[in-house]
């Protein structure tokens, strides 16, 4: 395992370039807490309501804009206030796919202007290193942050192999815009330190029967590596109350990243 997870996330941040990186592993050292929140849901007064309530207890909160039917610039304004009251960071899960060229337009402009609020977004990297420096060319201006899709916690996910070890590379090279990684696992043996975000987490289930496989926070962030958890039907569900589960996952999270540190 890599030494630098018996470091605490503050002590990190030290040794990473990007400056968003740096506050938010600052952030989930003051807030203590390591969970980020999938607020899938289509309606902006849905959205806004959920996370005013758990907003004390992320370090980020993700959204996919594009599904909200009444999205509008309200939205973002009300959002943003609400990661300011709260103190998070947005992460808009857009998993851009194209040419460089493409995506600098779909990530500054159209209707929804991703880089103008989002302080993370992410990429797919199959179309070449170009979408990396295309995103950089508008958001590391903006102090923003990427986040590269090296592996998904979908099953049959071709997110494998030579495309994760490629992406690793990209990674390294563009350290400054490149905060870190989707995946499951921390990748060993990089010459700089990144944030790992995983997906797929869940205390009471393991699978949605289309394709999620759900791990516990332990699995993930003690025995993988793994900084960040992100859960979303698991804190807001049918029947549940979200500001419980949302305290519930985010102290299993924090035990979880204190017993990596403790190095039993």
């Amino acid at each position: 395992m890599d030494a630098r997870l018996n470091h605490k996330f503050s002590q990190r941040a030290n040794g990473l370039k990007n400056p968003l990186a740096k506050a938010l592993l600052a952030l989930m050292e003051e807030k203590q807490t390591n969970l980020s929140v999938a607020v899938d849901l289509t309606n902006k007064a849905d959205i806004l309501a959920l996370v005013d309530k758990i907003g004390p207890f992320v370090c980020v909160i993700k959204t996919h804009v594009d599904v909200i039917e009444d999205f509008d610039q309200d939205f973002i304004q009300q959002l943003t206030a609400l990661s300011e009251k709260h103190r998070f960071y947005i992460f808009e899960d857009r998993k851009f796919a194209d040419i460089g060229n493409t995506v600098k337009l779909q990530y500054s402009s159209g209707v929804y202007k991703i880089a103008s609020w989002a302080h993370i977004t992410n990429c797919h990297t199959v179309p070449g290193e170009g979408i990396v420096q295309g995103l950089k060319e508008v958001g590391l201006p903006l102090g923003r942050g990427l986040l590269l899709l090296a592996e998904m916690s979908s099953k049959g996910s071709l997110a494998t192999g030579s495309y994760t070890q490629t992406t690793l590379e990209w990674a390294e090279k563009h350290n400054d815009f490149c905060i870190g990684f989707i995946a499951g696992r921390r990748f060993p043996n990089l010459q700089h330190d990144f944030i790992t975000m995983s997906p797929g987490i869940g205390l009471d289930v393991k699978g949605d029967g289309l394709g999620q496989q759900y791990r516990t926070p332990h699995e993930v962030i003690v025995n993988c590596g793994s900084d960040i958890i992100i859960v979303g039907r698991g804190i807001y569900g049918a029947g549940r109350d979200p500001v419980v589960e949302a305290q519930r996952y985010k102290q299993a999270g924090w035990n979880a990243y204190q017993e990596r540190l403790s190095g039993k």
